[in-house]
């Protein structure tokens, strides 16, 4: 019997039909249906749905065994929650999408149902996304990254130095309000917003961006995903701020911070025809 996993936001009242409907279909195919606690009341208490065949999954996921796949209901957010959940697992993750643009959510909600045929048959692609880990410093989480690591001034402080180095080489000093260490899957993300470039998620490289750099020289960079990176933020504030994927931790001023691909990677289901071309089309509006 094919074992799946749910994780999602808890904001699917207007999803609630759409839901039921997947999970129906979920279960007239003969799939053990288990449910991140927290949605599971959600949707059973605030929501009132009755959820035949569906069973409360234990609070770690790691208490699951021989899970197939992971669905992750929202948007990326919930995405980059649910790749924290699974963790080091490798359990292919799709994304199906009841949030806004939902870069790494390709299917929707309403194409969901019929989808769960493919999803029995295998008949998906999966992409293996790499992510940043973060040593030197005790972070707030998971200290991993899918997305970004930024390193920014606090509110109060003014610009901040970031002395980057590359293997172990002076790199430069960014004198702005912050940098982004983007993996390439993130870099649709704060990174895009940032003036970054665009990178195809498979590219073996990570992107840094500066924050509104005080400096015209200061340019976004693309270096190789093998690289070790190591910042040590400066400035006249007592603390920064360390945010991974949206997890925040406020570290003292002149802590060193080190960056490397973490040893796994987060599994990324895909469907046929969807994949990096569609995101840039359908979703950022690429050559429109």
């Amino acid at each position: 019997m094919l074992k799946i996993a749910i994780y999602g936001s808890r904001r699917q009242a207007p999803y609630k039909e759409k839901i039921r409907a997947l999970l129906r279909r979920l279960a007239l195919s003969d799939v053990c249906i288990l449910m991140d606690r927290k949605l599971y009341r959600h949707l059973a208490d605030d929501l009132g749905m009755s959820l035949p065949g569906v069973c409360e999954a234990p609070e770690a996921y790691a208490d699951m065994e021989d899970v197939d796949m992971v669905l992750s209901i929202g948007g990326d957010g919930t995405f980059l929650r649910t790749a924290a959940w699974v963790g080091r697992a490798g359990t292919p993750v799709l994304g199906i999408n009841t949030g806004h643009l939902g870069y790494m959510a390709p299917l929707s909600i309403d194409d969901a149902p019929e989808y769960v045929d493919c999803i029995t048959a295998g008949d998906y692609n999966v992409e293996p996304r790499s992510l940043i880990a973060v040593e030197g410093i005790k972070t707030h989480g998971w200290p991993y990254a899918l997305n970004e690591v930024v390193l920014s001034k606090d509110d109060s402080a003014s610009m901040v130095s970031a002395v980057a180095k590359i293997d172990g080489i002076d790199l430069a000093t960014y004198k702005a309000d912050g940098l982004i260490i983007a993996t390439p899957t993130g870099s649709t993300a704060y990174n895009l917003s940032a003036g970054g470039p665009i990178v195809q998620p498979s590219a073996p490289v990570v992107v840094l961006t500066p924050i509104a750099a005080h400096s015209l020289g200061m340019r976004p960079l693309v270096v190789n995903g093998d690289s070790c990176l190591s910042v040590r933020v400066e400035g006249r504030g007592h603390t920064f701020r360390l945010t991974l994927d949206g997890r925040t931790t406020v570290v003292p001023m002149g802590t060193e911070i080190s960056l490397h691909r973490a040893d796994f990677t987060v599994n990324v289901v895909q469907p046929h025809g969807a994949g990096f071309p569609n995101v840039l089309h359908d979703k950022l509006m690429f050559n429109a």
